[in-house]
């Protein structure tokens, strides 16, 4: 059976802390009957993943997003490894029985601690920020899922305000409804 709510899957070391992915997770929360929230680090305090639950959580879901920090060009270590061990031959790809992600629309949100122009191709940064999500891009198209485009609010580290964090939230759920109003139809 699939739930027709949104997995936001949180990744954050230290979401206490945190201003903007805290934030979020909290607007997230007033809204159960549209967001399941799943904080990997608090689930999982000590970093050993119960790979069968997640792949059960996964299942029931049509609709993934991996909420992060975005930061060291990648996200946090802890969601490299949830995608090492949960994403496994025979459950995500690789068999007839696999492809168990397969057409789940998938999509990243990620706080960026510096300004968007900072991804962009010049002289001095050689990467664009697309080039740097690849890897998750390919990730998701092995498994077969629906890759959406990414979610990203910048320069969060020299001007996370109040007013920018309260900024981010609106632009955030009006990411997430456009996750909702993809036709699965349609090819992506």
């Amino acid at each position: 059976m699939t739930i027709m709510k949104t997995l936001i899957i949180v990744t954050h070391p230290d979401i206490t802390s945190s201003v903007v992915n805290k934030r979020w997770v909290e607007e997230l929360e007033k809204f159960p009957e549209k967001y399941v929230i799943h904080q990997l680090h608090r689930v999982y305090p000590t970093g050993e993943i119960d790979v069968f639950a997640e792949q059960r959580l996964i299942e029931q879901y049509d609709k993934i997003i991996f909420q992060f920090p975005f930061y060291w060009f990648s996200c946090p270590g802890f969601l490299k490894k949830w995608m090492d061990e949960v994403l496994t031959h025979g459950w995500a790809y690789g068999s007839k029985s696999g492809y168990k992600m397969s057409g789940k629309r998938i999509g990243l949100a990620m706080s960026v601690g510096v300004d968007e122009h900072e991804y962009q191709e010049n002289e001095k940064y050689k990467y664009t920020i697309q080039e740097l999500l690849r890897p998750f891009e390919l990730s998701f198209a092995y498994v077969k899922a629906a890759y959406q485009p990414f979610f990203a609010f910048y320069g969060l580290e020299y001007n996370a305000t109040a007013e920018r964090v309260a900024q981010s939230v609106p632009a955030y759920l009006a990411y997430l409804e456009s996750i909702d109003a993809v036709d699965m139809n349609c090819p992506v």
